[in-house]
């Protein structure tokens, strides 16, 4: 069911599916017992885009520190549970506006239900998660392997159990660190449910690996129109998934604003530190602002021309440089000067 007509989920104040804005979620990588340091790292994510933030809820202290994070945010809070029924139900009773679970792991129906029935009273949303990592032996043997087949018969089984418990405030999250299978599985059960679904390539590595993978994973599903909310998640800082997943959303057209930067691969004409400008360009604009292009151009030859189709651009040559607006040359400056130019400029057209 492609995501301009799954249902519509109440995430404390976002909604997810319908049509809705495909929302970006990360997860806190802090223990959830400190308050201070999870506060301010969620802080810090709701500052670079981040729309939902998870957190694990290993211990009943965690559970209990929910209700004082949340005082002190501005996003939907979703509780990471396993295992512990209690700490679903913990979770829910301090104030989490979804709970992550995987009801293989929670244990027998009856604990599966008591979860359910706290979060029906409270009308809270439940994610039915389930990854390649922990899909049923039973499952397994039935397929052979780990397939896409199995995990979409995972999570439809888990989510049809609910079901019969008279619930039906689901979301559904199918993750696999293998891209083409993650893909695959997306593509079969985006037929078989109205269900919004949850995005990511789980354990998908470093921040080189992670974003390759999670670009070529997310951004082919997300192309075909499906998913409602999405994660890349990278071993690194969270804020480093939350600017990734703006720009895959960018790149496919799913969500306008902020800076787009181009910049040339150098080559034999390029007569300046290129790689270095580009890396101070792009921490430059992270937190701007502004819907335009940037370009970072290593040659004055070509530099004005290849820049044409930015707003905004700079072009170095030997010892000095172009400041370039539309393909015209407005001003030139010194090479050490170039970044400056550029700074007035942009502080320009965001004050305008």
């Amino acid at each position: 069911m492609y995501r301009d007509n799954t249902k519509v989920i109440n995430i404390g104040q976002c909604a997810i599916g319908g049509g809705n804005p495909v929302a970006i979620q990360s997860m806190t990588n802090t223990k959830t017992e400190d308050v201070e340091a999870t506060v301010s790292q969620i802080l810090k994510l709701e500052e670079a885009g981040c729309d939902i933030i998870r957190c694990a809820v290993p211990t009943m202290e965690a559970a209990k520190a929910l209700s004082k994070i949340k005082e002190r945010i501005h996003i939907p809070l979703v509780a990471d549970i396993h295992f512990d029924y209690k700490l679903a139900i913990a979770a829910i009773e301090n104030g989490a506006d979804k709970i992550r679970i995987n009801p293989g792991n929670i244990g027998s129906e009856e604990r599966v239900k008591a979860v359910v029935d706290a979060a029906k009273e409270r009308n809270i949303p439940i994610r039915v998660g389930v990854n390649s990592g922990s899909l049923e032996k039973e499952i397994i043997e039935e397929y052979g392997k780990v397939t896409a087949e199995g995990l979409v018969k995972s999570a439809l089984n888990k989510v049809h159990m609910i079901e019969k418990m008279g619930y039906d405030n689901l979301v559904i999250s199918i993750k696999s660190s293998d891209v083409l299978m993650c893909i695959r599985a997306h593509e079969l059960i985006a037929k078989e449910t109205d269900y919004p679904l949850h995005v990511g390539i789980t354990e998908s590595g470093t921040i080189m690996s992670g974003n390759i993978k999670s670009a070529i994973g997310l951004g082919n599903i997300l192309y075909q129109g499906i998913g409602d909310t999405i994660r890349v998640s990278l071993t690194g800082d969270p804020v480093e998934e939350v600017r990734s997943a703006k720009l895959i959303l960018r790149t496919l057209g799913l969500r306008k604003g902020g800076v787009t930067v181009v910049s040339c691969p150098t080559c034999g004409r390029t007569q300046i530190d290129l790689i270095g400008l580009a890396g101070k360009v792009e921490n430059l604009v992270k937190d701007m602002d502004l819907d335009i292009k940037v370009a970072v151009m290593g040659c004055v030859v070509n530099g004005p021309g290849e820049a044409r189709e930015a707003d905004i651009g700079i072009a170095g040559g030997k010892g000095e440089g172009l400041l370039i607006k539309k393909g015209e040359i407005i001003k030139k400056v010194p090479e050490n000067e170039l970044l400056g130019a550029l700074k007035d400029e942009l502080d320009k057209m965001a004050q305008s």
